[in-house]
């Protein structure tokens, strides 16, 4: 059981170790606050470790360009600090089509030569063009995640592991092990909002995005520096997809290619440090989803990811990403209480903007 009194009061507990309830305590922490950080497993298993360790920065748009900007320049401090990798390789956004590289001209008008140089279609990838966009970043999730959460434990953060949450009032988060006392409560466990809070998740209409991926053998050795974007990419990033062209994009797919649509895919890929290719992905989308997985969208991934690399593709391993999702807001923040908040990045973003949007969360309290 944990030993704490009710006179022991934690500045912030933080429920959740997942990237945003790590977030929150890296920002409290830095602030001297005295941080708890409780999670129920004993490691972080869900959305954060199941990604692409892409920090796509420069893809977004309004108030998430802002914080995905800000997170930024936090995980290259944290890499430091941490002893974990950030690369600064950026992005690679492949046109195949005339209409893609209309989408890249577009953007790369927009936005400038600082956010996005426009060049051929080089290494691995045929095309007509490409994008670089040089402000991304790219961690190894499985790494990075852990290692935040060992250097804020050093730092005097104290975790409380495989230990369940059963409620939180203006007092305390009751758990599994007893309560832990806090001036201020943040709860942060992505896609199971609706576990404590069902009223907030209904109000907020929040589900949970399935996602299937894939990690391929990298074929004829290849290196990938860059995390890749395709066409598809340009229809799921709010940057690229308020771009005119980016509807010419989509009528053509829905006339030569409606699977692909049907699937909600998103054709991107990260290479990881020992080599292997990490393949993505398609969307579904309900608040309950069935444990049985349809081969068909692996075999449709992989066709793509065929297609894009111009040569086989040899599956190690697969596995359902999941994130939580809204069709009402990207960055669910509410108050059930003067001090506690929920907080939940609904749109698939948030290793990209968790670090800027938690300072902001803090200092609404």
């Amino acid at each position: 059981m944990i030993d704490r009194t009710p006179h022991h009061r934690f500045d912030l507990v933080v429920v959740g170790a997942g990237i945003v309830g790590l977030a929150h305590a890296v920002d409290a922490a830095l602030r001297g606050m005295s941080v708890a950080v409780v999670e129920q497993d004993d490691r972080a298993v869900g959305a954060s470790i199941r990604n692409f360790g892409h920090v796509c920065a420069t893809a977004q748009s309004g108030h998430a360009l802002t914080l995905a900007l800000s997170a930024r320049e936090r995980w290259l401090m944290l890499g430091s600090k941490a002893g974990f990798e950030v690369r600064e390789c950026g992005t690679l956004v492949l046109a195949r089509a005339p209409d893609e590289l209309a989408v890249l001209e577009e953007f790369a008008a927009e936005r400038g030569s600082e956010q996005v140089t426009l060049g051929a279609a080089t290494g691995s990838f045929s095309g007509i063009g490409a994008a670089h966009l040089p402000l991304d970043l790219r961690v190894d999730p499985r790494d990075a995640v852990p290692a935040i959460a060992a250097w804020l434990a050093a730092e005097g953060v104290e975790f409380f592991w495989n230990t369940h949450v059963t409620g939180i009032d203006t007092n305390a988060v009751h758990t599994s092990r007893g309560e832990i006392h806090g001036r201020n409560m943040i709860h942060a466990v992505g896609h199971d909002v609706d576990r404590l809070f069902p009223d907030i998740a209904a109000e907020w209409n929040v589900e949970r995005c399935r996602l299937q991926m894939l990690e391929v053998a990298p074929p004829g050795d290849v290196v990938v520096d860059a995390a890749v974007l395709t066409g598809l990419s340009m229809l799921r990033y709010d940057g690229l997809a308020a771009m005119p062209s980016a509807t010419e994009v989509r009528e053509r797919m829905k006339a030569d290619s409606p699977e692909l649509l049907d699937a909600v895919m998103n054709l991107m890929l990260t290479q990881r440090p020992d080599g292997a290719i990490v393949l993505g992905d398609t969307h579904h989308y309900a608040r309950t989803h069935t444990p049985f997985d349809d081969e068909r969208n692996a075999e449709l991934l992989l066709r793509e990811g065929e297609s894009l690399f111009g040569a086989p593709l040899t599956v190690r391993r697969r596995w359902r990403g999941v994130y939580a999702s809204s069709d009402r807001t990207d960055f669910l923040i509410a108050s059930p209480s003067s001090n506690v908040r929920v907080v939940s990045v609904t749109s698939g973003i948030g290793m990209t903007t968790a670090f800027g949007l938690a300072p902001t969360v803090l200092d609404s309290f």
